[in-house]
């Protein structure tokens, strides 16, 4: 089973919102082209999965969650941090993520109690994380390949995919040497979509000598479902007090603002006194 992203526009729009330096960019896009691949596979449309990470490193904790058509958002602790580049003149994503933290996964089906499951990091570098996290905690074979490119003078053009494969349950020896084969013959993501691949393209040459057949193919984007209707709901888990401390002296409002797309709410000294007194009624009603 096989699925792979075009995900530059995702991740365009997370460095946008985020204002992300290039490794930070090039660390949250990946985990965005994860999620986005992992969403997908659930195969549920009110599915979703939840990835959470904190390597150690500068970047601090990273999260991304998709739903189960491939729709995705996500922020990172410090958008702001970037360390030099590698010898190579690489990014180097490994140590701005860390690899002394732990990858942490919510599969929720909407079927009851989400499946979670947690992984230590094996190098920050997110493929290798999300390879691990299969491999260790559901015991799939599965190989991950993610790339951003990210434009050195100009951060906010970017070129970024995935590439996510799992062995089926039966699979024979001799299949699982030719999917090798072609995994170590494969370019890297990014150098198929710079050269013009299609999603299908790059499929068929992961799986070169497989019979290939297409179940779904979709857009996906960076989708954001805040609303000030959650956002109250949220304030409302604050006891009555703080929520009335949270006016500014000179509006006389409350500025709550969306950690995953930016976008701002506003709350007036009234609707924190009537979220206030809600909060303050169930209390009394315990």
């Amino acid at each position: 089973m096989a699925a792979a992203i075009d995900s530059t526009y995702i991740v365009a729009t997370a460095q946008q919102i985020h204002n992300t330096t290039p490794t930070a960019t090039a660390a949250l896009g990946r985990l965005l082209t994860g999620a986005s691949l992992m969403g997908s596979m659930l195969k549920k449309t009110h599915a979703s999965v939840t990835i959470k990470i904190n390597g150690g490193g500068p970047a601090g904790t990273l999260v991304a969650i998709a739903d189960g058509n491939g729709n995705c958002r996500g922020y990172m602790e410090h958008p702001e941090a970037d360390v030099p580049l590698k010898p190579n003149g690489k990014l180097d994503v490994g140590t701005l993520v860390g690899s002394e933290g732990l990858l942490g996964v919510i599969r929720d089906l909407g079927e009851g109690e989400p499946h979670m499951g947690q992984v230590p990091l094996r190098s920050g570098e997110i493929a290798e994380d999300l390879t691990g996290y299969y491999a260790d905690s559901e015991q799939i074979p599965t190989i991950c390949a993610l790339g951003v490119l990210v434009d050195k003078t100009d951060v906010r053009r970017v070129l970024a995919g995935g590439l996510l494969i799992q062995l089926l349950p039966g699979a024979m020896p001799e299949d699982i040497d030719r999917l090798e084969k072609n995994i170590a013959e494969l370019p890297s993501v990014t150098t198929m979509l710079a050269q013009g691949m299609t999603i299908e393209e790059m499929c068929q040459k992961a799986l070169k000598g497989f019979q290939m057949e297409i179940l779904d193919e979709y857009k996906v984007g960076y989708a954001c479902t805040c609303s000030k209707e959650r956002v109250e709901r949220a304030l409302m888990t604050l006891p009555a007090e703080d929520i009335l401390t949270l006016a500014d002296e000179k509006t006389n409002c409350a500025e709550i603002c969306c950690q995953y797309c930016g976008r701002k709410y506003i709350l007036t000294e009234k609707e924190l006194q009537t979220l206030a007194s809600v909060v303050g009624e169930r209390k009394k009603n315990l």
